[in-house]
């Protein structure tokens, strides 16, 4: 795989980068330790109880075709896809430049079957195996009424399942840290070592915050603590986003998605309506603003998903752009210009100089490069520059 980078900006749309530096592409270490190429796709889960139209949300997100419904037939293997995300920017900047390739940045859905409440008290630890290396959780809750799709739990409650299945996550890292607990004490027992013993009083801590029926991503932990558990990926611990599924006679709700009750720590919270996200699936592009117009909307679903994703998380993009490819990079606000050159490859940020930078809206309001240089919006910026999430980029490097 290979990636052009470009610097000493365009004078015009139209004409060559005074240089190209042919790059090949290799591994980089992320932030919870695992190996992955520079610009790692965002991962999120899907989850929820049966028949609550997570999988149908899912197809939406994916426009295709997973089975979906009580007589799915699912296994343990989880429904994955990835979608581009929509940026109406880049797409503006794809029509200025005409690059041979524009590359929107993605994130990967990972659907797990339906997480049916354990009456033993046992944790579903096979069922959310998949889901333990994603960034953040999506779970869908049904806000629907539907006498022919019977809830597992009798009556519709969107509170009530929200609990219950976080009462499951939270089981299931119960089961985690009893086991390596278990073990931290048979090895102290052998051997004194300080880090181990650091380990197992956060161990301790997190087993008894769990034990009062709160998730880990409400408990305060330190940067320390962070690095010493970063490889048990507990599921509790992930940021959640909660989607409520309404019905059609709810519609007016959408006018006003984020309009909900006060959350909690490390949560966000959007609604979709399955059976209309459906249907507006099937719609080209254009039919698909008229669609939403009638409906008093300015985006779809799925949309609406990715950008509550997005926040949540404290993610955003910047861009590249020439004749060879126009793309979009996501990077977690506050990224210093150093490391968002290591997102698209690690020479650029071992042999960084300068970061040439202009926003995106001053390039829509003046048009060409040449006159942002001569406004003084096209500007170099050093390697602590925390990028802006709208920043055209050009790495300057000795590589």
């Amino acid at each position: 795989m290979y990636i052009f980078v470009h610097f000493w900006p365009l004078q015009t749309t139209k004409g060559p980068w005074a240089c190209q530096h042919e790059i090949r592409y290799s591994p980089v270490w992320n932030r919870n330790g695992r190996v992955c190429l520079p610009d790692r796709t965002m991962k999120a889960g899907i989850i929820g109880l049966p028949s609550v139209g997570k999988t149908t949300i899912f197809n939406v997100l994916m426009q295709g075709k997973a089975a979906a419904g009580t007589g799915a037939g699912r296994k343990l293997e989880p429904n994955v896809g990835i979608v581009k995300v929509p940026d109406a920017r880049l797409n503006f900047l794809s029509s200025k430049f005409n690059p041979e390739k524009t590359t929107f940045a993605t994130v990967e859905f990972v659907d797990v079957q339906g997480l049916a409440r354990s009456p033993s008290g046992k944790s579903q630890d096979m069922a959310l195996a998949p889901v333990r290396t994603v960034d953040a959780l999506v779970h869908v809750v049904r806000a629907f009424l539907d006498e022919s799709v019977p809830h597992s739990e009798g009556a519709v409650d969107p509170e009530r399942d929200k609990r219950n299945l976080d009462y499951e996550l939270m089981l299931a890292d119960i089961g985690s840290i009893e086991k390596r607990m278990e073990r931290l004490e048979k090895d102290l027992k052998k051997l004194k070592n300080a880090a181990l013993e650091k380990e197992l009083a956060y161990l301790q801590r997190a087993k008894a915050w769990l034990e009062s029926e709160r998730p880990l991503r409400e408990m305060q932990i330190s940067e320390e603590e962070k690095k010493l558990v970063k490889g048990f990926a507990f599921l509790s611990e992930k940021p959640m986003i909660y989607v409520e599924n309404i019905s059609e006679d709810s519609l007016d709700r959408l006018r006003h998605p984020d309009a909900h009750v006060s959350l909690r720590p490390n949560t966000e919270q959007t609604i979709i309506c399955g059976k209309l996200e459906a249907e507006m699936a099937q719609l080209p592009p254009e039919e698909l603003k008229t669609f939403l117009a009638d409906y008093g909307l300015t985006e779809s679903g799925s949309e609406r998903l990715i950008r509550t994703t997005y926040r949540l998380l404290g993610l955003i993009s910047f861009f590249t752009v020439g004749e060879e490819e126009c793309r979009a990079w996501t990077i977690t606000r506050g990224t210093n210009a150093q490391n968002a050159a290591a997102v698209i490859h690690t020479d650029l940020s071992d042999h960084f100089i300068r970061a040439e930078v202009c926003h995106f809206e001053d390039f829509v309001k003046h048009g060409t490069m040449q006159v942002l240089k001569e406004k003084g919006l096209l500007r170099l910026e050093g390697k602590e520059y925390p990028v802006k999430d709208g920043d055209i980029m050009t790495i300057r490097h000795s590589g």
